[in-house]
């Protein structure tokens, strides 16, 4: 049997566990964000239904336009209590099969698992998660996690582009399955824009392009030496493997150990005055160092980013001196770092966050 990696992604979960619960929503638009209240400022969308998803609504704009857009729409508030307990569930049901399970959050995961038929294990994954929770999922498959997070893209919304594999249709309207592999990948990627590929947004798009890097094809036959002059010797060899498809293939059931903890705070009154700012910083950094010193961890690095109200979202960092867990020590620091932002408009936005010495490090 072959080693194979499969992304299992939710189809529209956040959305699909509030239809759950109330089945009378099944077919309409609903969008889940905030309170709820399109009349409150700062609301923002978590997800919204396919229904609502026709009429332009998508996760990330304010709840008030996706309510102008689609005023038909069931607005329902945020409950990540029930989200959790939905994605335990569905993760659950994955371990019960013989394979690992590397969770990514809570609507999605990696699957590793020895096979000779990954399509078949995908039916039946996609069959207990349907039959247990009353959820759906779509899958990719792949030799490596890049190609399965890109086959679970055309599982979800390009099926009509599916190719032949051995004499089998790798991606069916009915299955919400789909296979790439080193096989397919020349086939399948390499007329496509290098934005469809995981981990490109546009202002990297943006950048390879001015090398002249539009394709996938492009990418993957591009010097590797100017990429890494370009972007770095880590992550210019890291763009050169992702034009080619490669990727890890190692799956692990082994809890991810957090490397940092953030804070961040919309407010509801844009901040203008300098003492205002400064008392929410503090009070924010504050915040975060209390929680990382009560879990036992040291900080080592702080983070400070503003979002203006025109969205532009400088970050500034500093490492300390020397590792800490005293409040006022981070708390100086974040305010040492807000001194080097230009402030000139009104500020919607705080965050702090904070990094941690590493367990090992720190014993």
């Amino acid at each position: 049997m072959s080693w194979w990696v499969l992304h299992v992604d939710m189809d529209q979960f956040i959305a699909a566990v509030e239809i759950r619960r109330r089945p009378e929503l099944r077919g309409l638009p609903v969008v889940v964000g905030g309170s709820g209240d399109p009349t409150k400022p700062r609301q923002v969308v978590a997800t919204a239904s396919y229904e609502a998803r026709e009429f332009g609504v998508h996760s990330g704009m304010p709840v008030r336009a996706a309510h102008k857009k689609c005023p038909q729409a069931v607005l329902l508030p945020s409950d990540p209590a029930a989200y959790d307990a939905a994605s335990a569930e569905v993760m659950d049901t994955l371990r019960s099969f013989p394979v690992v399970v590397e969770v990514w959050g809570w609507d999605e995961c990696i699957v590793g698992a020895e096979t000779d038929d990954p399509e078949a294990l995908a039916g039946e994954l996609r069959a207990a998660v349907a039959e247990r929770t009353g959820l759906t999922c779509s899958i990719g498959i792949g030799d490596n996690k890049t190609r399965a997070k890109l086959a679970t893209g055309f599982a979800k919304h390009e099926r009509s582009h599916a190719v032949p594999f051995e004499g089998a249709l790798l991606a069916d309207a009915a299955a919400g399955v789909y296979r790439l592999t080193a096989t397919n990948w020349r086939e399948v990627m390499d007329h496509r824009p290098i934005r469809d590929l995981w981990g490109i947004g546009s202002r990297m798009e943006k950048n390879l392009n001015e090398l002249g890097i539009t394709t996938v094809a492009d990418l993957a036959a591009a010097d590797v030496d100017v990429l890494k002059k370009r972007f770095g010797p880590n992550m210019g060899a890291w763009y050169a493997a992702l034009g080619r498809g490669l990727g890890d293939t190692q799956v692990t059931d082994v809890p991810r150990e957090p490397v940092s903890r953030s804070h961040e705070e919309t407010f509801q009154t844009d901040l203008v005055e300098l003492p205002d700012i400064q008392r929410e910083v503090r009070r924010i950094a504050e915040e975060v160092t209390r929680e990382v010193v009560a879990d036992g961890r040291t900080i080592q690095r702080v983070w400070v980013k503003l979002r203006f109200i025109s969205f532009y979202t400088p970050i500034k960092s500093r490492k300390l001196k020397s590792p800490t867990q005293d409040p006022e020590v981070i708390a100086t620091t974040a305010l040492e770092l807000l001194q080097k932002f230009e402030i000139r408009r009104p500020i919607r936005l705080i965050g702090v966050r904070v990094e941690f010495v590493p367990p090992a490090a720190a014993n």
